[in-house]
């Protein structure tokens, strides 16, 4: 059986899945599948206490995330999920980084309804594409403390209103730092609490 040790080094190295071979996948695919069966946390959408926070991505197999790397002159930075479970909110918040003071983000704003003891339904509201620099990033929180202002940013800054923007998450293993979960497009998602 392997632990979550053994998951952590399997995808150590792997820049969140970037460097990847296809038996990596499968090694690391199978290391998930175990941990999973193993899920301390039988109900973990109502163990707010341990979900809530900041969340930085390990590794995962979403191409969406993983694509943001295939543009030229970009290089995906840090990845974070953070969950505010008071708010029912969940932020998307991608680092990129390319030509020097040119560091941009990339965040997906979202809320996200419970529809059972480990799925979320998640509805996307806002998406904001920018420089770091002109919309003040400093870190996740402080990102979150100026999204949920209400101000606009000078980004590219737009609502989501369209009903197809929609998804779930299964929260699949949670523990007081690590987080694993499957979404609604087949993808798996490793992340470390901050």
């Amino acid at each position: 059986m392997l632990g979550k040790a053994e998951l952590l080094e399997a995808i150590a190295g792997k820049n969140r899945g970037l460097l990847v071979t296809e038996t990596d996948k499968q090694a690391i695919l199978a290391a998930i599948a175990q941990l999973e069966d193993r899920n301390p946390t039988p109900r973990p959408v109502e163990a707010g206490e341990l979900l809530n926070g900041d969340w930085r991505l390990l590794y995962t197999t979403s191409r969406g995330i993983l694509g943001i790397d295939q543009f030229p002159l970009l290089k995906l930075g840090q990845v974070y999920q953070c969950i505010r479970v008071a708010e029912a909110r969940v932020y998307n918040i991608a680092e990129v980084y390319g030509l020097p003071f040119l560091e941009g983000l990339v965040s997906v704003a979202a809320r996200y309804i419970p529809v059972s003891d480990r799925r979320v339904d998640v509805i996307f509201e806002r998406s904001v594409l920018g420089l770091q620099r002109l919309v003040d990033y400093q870190s996740p929180a402080n990102f979150i403390r100026q999204l949920e202002s209400g101000q606009r940013l000078p980004a590219i800054d737009f609502n989501i209103s369209n009903r197809d923007q929609q998804g779930w998450l299964d929260i699949t293993y949670l523990d007081k730092d690590l987080r694993i979960g499957r979404g609604n497009e087949g993808s798996v998602f490793v992340l470390t609490k901050e």
